[in-house]
């Protein structure tokens, strides 16, 4: 009875999570497909417990599974709590690196407790602990370049492409020594393993070291397939089947994202995952002519905003700093109370997470049909008066139609196309891939420098009652 009921448990998990992912695919429904998901995982976790302990009641056991379950749950809540919408991506790395060691010590902790498997169970071993190795480094550099610990020019050293591949054919022959080994029962298997423990730490390290802070986006939702693998591979070395259905949605969700992104940004899929494979050594910034940066005042940005009929908003990271999406909504209120229209034009990577600015212009009620794809939205740029480019810089950048550049090829708002354009600076560097923007000294731009927050709310004042 208990063992149909721990079956059907687990069955009902894994249709949360697939209506979870259903959920999160649009903005309307994306609070309801987390909540799916955190109840379906509430339920995992139960019905995981309950099969453990069933048949084999220990005390000690279950008090250190409780133990250990209640510990990630107050760290998880304190994180979701502190957090802000700008330090997300860094939060998600994180959290992918702890599946990725979570896989490693699983997979030790199979073979420790096995005796001689089969060939299928040591492959499966020994490569939930590759893939998990190389999530969890990889998550780290991640994480140091989002937080901007490490810097977000991608890392070429000589004959990187070689290195990786120097690293991926050792760790083949590796796959072959432990599989023998650990069939023939000798001690000596343990040597390959650990082996490959080392090259797949210092692979995943490379792997995403070699790739640029304007591509960091799809490297954490590459990181997200990785770790859904990873997670998939620890449950078939220890039987769990809910694991392998979880890791595998995971997996298969995180790459079909990271596919996506890749196409939308014009970057080859398999060169990303593969860090930045082909790839050279690129100047910083585009050759143009410098010209002379136009700044303008709160008040004339106003009143140029009460005159126009067609407006559009581009937000980027910047918004995310300034926590300016609140006055971006009441702005966006007030014109569009006067008639004048009001969109917003999303980049694919805005921010340094897949939807950050969708999440945030719905946080603040922005009302969702106004809020637009870049494909959607790119051909309007030339007959709308004014554009407000809200903390953005790489993905309006027309560096991109320029070749040599670390952004060539991606796909940009063409926000240079409009009547008037107005950027909302906090200062004059570049943008997060190091390039500098020639939409800056256009004659049709104008700089705005300040707190995005404090700039909007002195345009929301300087606005005619």
């Amino acid at each position: 009875m208990i063992n149909q009921l721990v079956s059907a448990t687990y069955i009902v998990s894994c249709l949360l999570f697939v209506l979870a992912l259903q959920g999160l695919s649009k903005h309307e429904t994306a609070k309801r497909g987390n909540a799916l998901g955190v109840v379906g995982m509430g339920l995992a976790l139960l019905a995981a417990i309950v099969d453990m302990m069933q048949g084999r009641p220990n005390t000690t056991s279950l008090a250190l599974l409780v133990a250990a379950v209640a510990i990630g749950a107050v760290i998880g809540i304190v994180k979701a709590f502190r957090v802000k919408m700008t330090g997300m991506p860094q939060l998600v790395a994180q959290l992918h690196s702890f599946v990725g060691l979570a896989a490693v010590l699983v997979g030790y902790n199979s073979y420790l407790k096995s005796s001689v498997g089969s060939t299928t169970h040591e492959a499966e071993t020994f490569i939930g602990i590759f893939i998990g190795a190389i999530t969890f480094t990889g998550s780290i550099v991640a994480w140091a370049k989002l937080a901007e610990r490490l810097p977000s020019r991608p890392l070429l050293l000589p004959a990187h492409n070689l290195i990786n591949l120097a690293l991926l054919a050792g760790c083949g022959g590796l796959a072959y020594w432990f599989i023998t080994a650990a069939q023939a029962g000798k001690s000596s298997a343990w040597m390959p393993l650990v082996l490959m423990t080392v090259l797949a730490l210092a692979l995943g390290f490379h792997l995403v070291a070699a790739i640029g802070g304007a591509d960091m986006p799809v490297v954490v939702s590459m990181l997200n397939s990785y770790s859904g693998w990873a997670a998939a591979f620890a449950g078939f070395t220890i039987g769990a089947d809910i694991l392998v259905v979880t890791g595998a949605l995971v997996g298969s969700s995180g790459a079909i994202l990271s596919y996506i992104m890749c196409r939308a940004m014009n970057r080859s899929f398999l060169s990303v995952i593969l860090g930045g494979f082909g790839s050279t050594t690129t100047q910083l910034g585009p050759t143009v002519d410098a010209g002379t940066e136009r700044e303008t005042t709160p008040a004339a940005v106003a009143e140029l905003l009460w005159n126009a009929e067609e407006v559009i908003i581009t937000p980027g990271y910047g918004m995310a700093v300034a926590q300016a999406q609140y006055p971006v909504a009441e702005l966006t209120k007030r014109l569009r109370d006067r008639g004048i229209t009001v969109r917003f034009g999303i980049h694919p990577v805005a921010g340094r997470l897949p939807g950050h600015m969708n999440v945030l212009l719905a946080e603040a009620k922005v009302p969702y049909d106004i809020v637009y794809e870049m494909d959607e939205i790119n051909d309007d740029f030339a007959h709308t008066d004014v554009v407000l480019v809200i903390g953005a810089n790489d993905t309006v950048n027309p560096a991109a139609m320029q070749p040599g550049t670390p952004i060539s090829g991606m796909p940009v708002l063409h926000v240079w196309e409009a009547h008037n354009v107005v950027v909302f600076k906090r200062g004059r560097g570049a943008g997060y891939a190091g390039v500098p923007n020639p939409l800056f000294t256009s004659d049709n731009a104008a700089l705005c420098f300040g707190d995005a927050r404090t700039t909007l709310q002195a345009i929301l004042a300087a606005l005619p009652a």
